[in-house]
């Protein structure tokens, strides 16, 4: 029973997987828009984004190894692989808030905060995908080993061929 709980944990349903990315890749996030606001008021706002995306990358990678994915602590492996999908993640942002810049001459906090949000979370989505598949995939598949049937093995004669040697019948089990 308490190897089954600990698969449980270890591997959870893509539901409750997700639904921990959310929460914790959410929380991460929301946190650090409000703090690459803040640090925009010292540093350019690509700098700005480029120390906060790796600050909460590196939290939120571990977050996910521990309880999203259920893998425990994350290796040095899933940390790069986390950063390159991190890196995607900030390029889309830094184009969505580079797009906006364009449109409009001076955008209000609320709408920064709006389009910021809005590219994180549709980049969100797809880092999701990655982790799940790629970089925290070995956590699944280790903590749920697969178990494989046996298939049974039948002997064949072709018709008309006689055996070279003994007659042996095999019965497959």
């Amino acid at each position: 029973m308490e190897t089954a709980h600990s698969q449980e944990q270890a591997a959870p349903a893509a539901f409750t997987a997700f639904a921990r990315f959310v929460l914790f890749g959410g929380g991460v996030g929301i946190t650090s828009s409000f703090a690459v606001s803040a640090l925009a008021c010292w540093f350019p706002w690509v700098l700005a984004n480029a120390l906060i995306t790796v600050v909460s990358t590196l939290l939120a990678t571990e977050l996910h190894a521990r309880f999203t994915f259920g893998g425990g602590r994350a290796t040095w492996r899933q940390h790069a692989q986390s950063a390159g999908s991190a890196a995607v993640a900030y390029a889309v942002t830094c184009v969505a808030m580079l797009i906006l810049q364009q449109l409009v001459a001076a955008p209000g906090a609320v709408l920064e905060q709006a389009v910021y949000l809005s590219a994180s979370a549709s980049a969100g989505v797809a880092r999701f995908a990655v982790l799940r598949l790629v970089v925290f995939a070995r956590n699944r598949s280790q903590a749920a080993p697969t178990v494989r049937a046996a298939r049974p093995v039948h002997a064949t004669v072709a018709r008309g061929a006689a055996p070279a040697g003994p007659a042996v019948l095999c019965h497959a089990a």
